[in-house]
């Protein structure tokens, strides 16, 4: 992850070099000079150069050291060490994430009068705790993933907890004297725009603090104060969250994450793109799941694309920002910056001036004024009589008829909504009027994309003294004897180990791509499966197999039906479903690219899917109820929470499979992206995608597809686990007319809820007959009213995933 570049010119002072040297090769089996994994003491240091030199929690799940942060430069950083990483790790704390130290001569000392000092190249001080102690202090890293300093009296001198970064854990609070401040960007650790605190109305609030300009993004600032359930009335400013996901704070926010209630690896992480996300995993997986995040729409952070240029999303390509008509990308590769103009605009001659409309597009802020029921002529008047106006937003608020007009001196916050009503009109040169469809490249925003700024170099000079040429000599000497030594060992281990080299080669197949698991080959994979003898299902996206892999998991192995697609575009999918993670999706372990064969790599699910577990009524209703909330979770990640905006177009029992306690693994997401490469056309699709029985009537008709389309067909899967029948199959059980029986399913349902008159008897006449009435009747007519939502012909009148996962949680904690 190179984005520093760190340059050293060091002059050894060699009277004091060379004797180091003498006394290290002669007494180095005598002493240690670094610290033990367990606790740093004082009068001991960690060393940038010795690997080994690092702090664990007693469980072992932080580690705390020296982290690389580019090329030649690092951190001394805490991060998660369960499952075990290698410099890709995920980092929650970095004391000198704005002044990486050189990779040479670098320590972390505990001096004896108890203060902890980061030097940079046994130089300069990087960063200090600024500490005093009486009484012989260590540092020790706690399995709560706090570095504490602290005497051997028990008193806390200094601790990690009381200077977050990015990150909150849990039990960690954030205080008054406080604050998470961004990282710049995915592989740039040092510190961004972006920050979380609390405000001197003592509410919390999540704050830009751009190059230029500052401005509160979250809560929306133009809500009150008391707006959303926050109170200022209070003086303490404090908020923390806990290990089972819930979120409190002490202006009355708070939030509960959506797999609130179990024990999992939990941390509050301020990303680089303003957006304030929860994430939780479980223990020994590699991969994080979004449980909660502050704003649903990245395009309303403020700052996100710079000025002059809009944010737009798009349900199926994500959120781009773009250059305003006339104005070009300010730094290349940085979108923070903005854009600037490509032209030169005179004041005082109106006749050269004129503008371009802009639909449906909005700029948030630096209003010079604003004037209500004037109209478009007089608002460009005052615009152009004013030399600072850079164009106005001519629009109407709310269902009144009177306009109002407001003139714009700096152009930021900008995004296009195609549900904002009113436009926005820039200023330009007449003499170039741009096209208003004149945009320029913008890059996908989100967690998942990777970062492409080029590295920042960093070039220090170390002052250094003047050299002897005797003393150079000898400790170029002794450098050499230490040389030979070192070759010797090399040898000899080489040696002893070439048994273990030879049986490792078969670990030469790893070809790490941009998702980082494995690529598996074609002889691999048949082998694993015994020549594809043992088929556990199939469907129009391929056949999948079970299969054992060399290190003896039980693997899913799915066949693909994409052999004209080019191994570079295979790769490039299959790199944006990989960086796709959610307790609720399927876990994906490598893939095949090998010739014609395509291939992805699951784990497999003990219970097998969703249709299967219904067929043998194996499922009784809190199992049931489970399974619906998973599913909508896993969906409700795929459409908002990752920030790909990946559509399933396929949701239907046949994808939802069930682990060995019966929790529920959305399968075949992006599939659809796989196997149909270049039909994406914004909102449209060129092909009709699904199954009969669950599709929604935009398919149909022609209509633009959007997420609603998953959410149509979660509702019909909703419908089936709750009345045992099939929408593609009747019952479980006789084919039919797939088309006719989800009419008739979703008919027969809505049906008997409008005719009950309140009389609850009409669940029992519809709910599947092998629960024998043992289920939460309140529940269970709410769940069956919400899959009716979820099925209207209207797509508007749908709910969105999220909204539905919301819905559900409110049922499971209504008691």
């Amino acid at each position: 992850m190179p984005n520093f570049r760190l340059t050293q010119t060091i002059n050894l002072n060699m009277d004091t070099h060379f004797f180091l040297i003498v006394f290290s090769l002669i007494l180095s089996s005598l002493f240690l000079s670094s610290a033990t994994n367990s606790a740093l003491r004082g009068g001991s240091y960690l060393s940038v150069e010795n690997p080994n030199d690092f702090l664990v929690s007693p469980r072992g799940d932080f580690s705390a050291g020296f982290y690389p942060v580019g090329d030649n430069a690092y951190c001394f950083a805490l991060w998660f060490s369960k499952p075990s990483c290698n410099n890709n790790c995920t980092v929650v704390w970095m004391a000198n994430r704005d002044f990486p130290v050189n990779g040479k001569r670098s320590e972390l000392l505990l001096l004896e009068s108890g203060n902890l000092i980061l030097t940079d190249a046994g130089e300069a001080t990087a960063w200090s705790t600024d500490t005093i102690s009486r009484y012989p202090a260590e540092l020790r890293l706690h399995d709560t993933g706090n570095l504490v300093l602290q005497n051997i009296e028990g008193d806390v001198i200094w601790q990690s907890f009381d200077s977050p970064t990015d990150t909150l854990l849990p039990s960690q609070p954030l205080t008054k004297y406080t604050e998470l401040v961004a990282s710049r960007s995915h592989t740039n650790f040092s510190s961004g725009f972006y920050k979380l605190i609390f405000d001197d109305k003592n509410l919390l609030r999540l704050l830009y603090e751009g190059p230029e300009v500052s401005s509160v993004y979250w809560p929306y600032p133009w809500y009150k104060d008391w707006e959303g359930g926050r109170s200022p009335y209070n003086s303490s400013r404090i908020a923390s969250l806990d290990s089972l996901g819930k979120f409190t704070s002490s202006d009355h926010f708070s939030f509960l994450s959506s797999d609130w209630g179990v024990s999992l690896q939990r941390r509050l992480t301020l990303d680089s793109d303003g957006n304030a996300r929860l994430y939780s995993r479980e223990e020994g997986s590699a991969r994080w799941a979004v449980s909660w995040q502050a704003k649903s729409q990245v395009c309303e952070i403020h700052g996100i694309c710079g000025p002059n240029s809009t944010c737009s999303y798009n349900p199926l390509s994500g959120s781009k920002c773009s250059c305003l008509p006339g104005y070009k990308m300010k730094k290349t590769g940085d979108w923070s910056y903005g854009c600037e103009p490509r032209f030169n605009l005179s004041c005082s001659n109106h006749a050269e001036i004129g503008f371009i409309q802009l639909k449906h597009v909005e700029f948030y802020g630096h209003d010079g004024n604003f004037y209500s029921n004037v109209s478009l002529e007089t608002c460009k008047k005052l615009c152009l009589e004013s030399c600072n106006c850079q164009g106005f937003q001519y629009r109407h608020i709310g269902d009144t008829i009177v306009p109002y007009c407001y003139p714009k001196m700096l152009l930021s916050n900008g995004q296009y909504t195609p549900s904002f009503g009113g436009d926005f009109y820039i200023k330009v040169p007449k003499t170039s009027l741009f096209s208003g469809n004149e945009e320029a490249s913008g890059l996908g925003l989100g967690i998942c994309p990777s970062d492409h700024a080029k590295p920042l170099s960093l070039f220090r000079v170390y002052a250094g003294s003047p050299e002897n040429g005797t003393l150079k000599f000898m400790l170029l000497f002794a450098y050499g004897v230490g040389g030979v030594e070192i070759i010797v060992i090399l040898l000899a281990w080489c040696f002893l180990n070439k048994s273990q080299k030879d049986s490792n080669e078969a670990t030469q197949n790893y070809h790490p791509a941009a998702t980082g698991f494995k690529r598996f080959t074609y002889s691999e994979l048949k082998k694993s499966t015994r020549n594809f003898s043992q088929e556990i299902g199939r469907g129009a996206g391929g056949i999948v197999y079970q299969g054992t892999l060399s290190d003896n998991r039980v693997a899913a192995i799915k066949l693909l039906n994409v052999a004209n697609q080019g191994e570079a575009e295979f790769l490039a999918e299959i790199s944006t479903i990989g960086k796709l993670n959610h307790m609720n999706l399927i876990e994906i372990w490598g893939y095949c690219a090998e010739g014609n064969h395509r291939l992805l790599v699951y784990q497999y699910m003990e219970h097998g899917s969703l249709a299967k577990n219904l067929s043998s009524n194996a499922l009784d209703w809190q199992k049931r109820f489970e399974i619906a909330l998973g599913t909508a979770r896993g969906l409700a990640y795929l459409h908002e929470e990752c920030l790909e905006w990946v559509l399933h177009c396929d949701v239907k029992p046949q994808n939802i499979l069930l682990d060995s306690n019966y929790q529920p693994k959305v399968s075949d997401f992006g599939l659809s992206k796989l196997l149909s490469r270049g039909d994406l056309n914004h909102s449209s699709f060129s092909k009709i995608r699904g199954t009969r029985g669950y599709m929604a009537p935009e398919w149909v008709f022609n209509l633009p597809i959007t997420s609603k389309v998953d959410v149509y067909s979660y509702g019909i899967v909703v419908l089936e686990i709750v009345t045992g029948k099939n929408a593609a199959i009747g019952s479980y059980g006789s084919q039919t007319s797939g088309e006719i029986e989800h009419e008739r399913l979703v008919t027969l349902v809505r049906d008997k809820k409008n005719k009950a008159n309140g009389v609850t008897s009409w669940i029992e006449e519809i709910i599947d007959p092998t629960l024998e009435g043992k289920y939460d009747q309140a529940k269970m007519e709410a769940l069956i009213s919400l899959a009716l939502q979820c099925v209207e012909e209207d797509k508007d009148a749908r709910p969105t995933m999220s909204r539905v996962v919301e819905m559900l949680l409110h049922l499971e904690n209504d008691n």
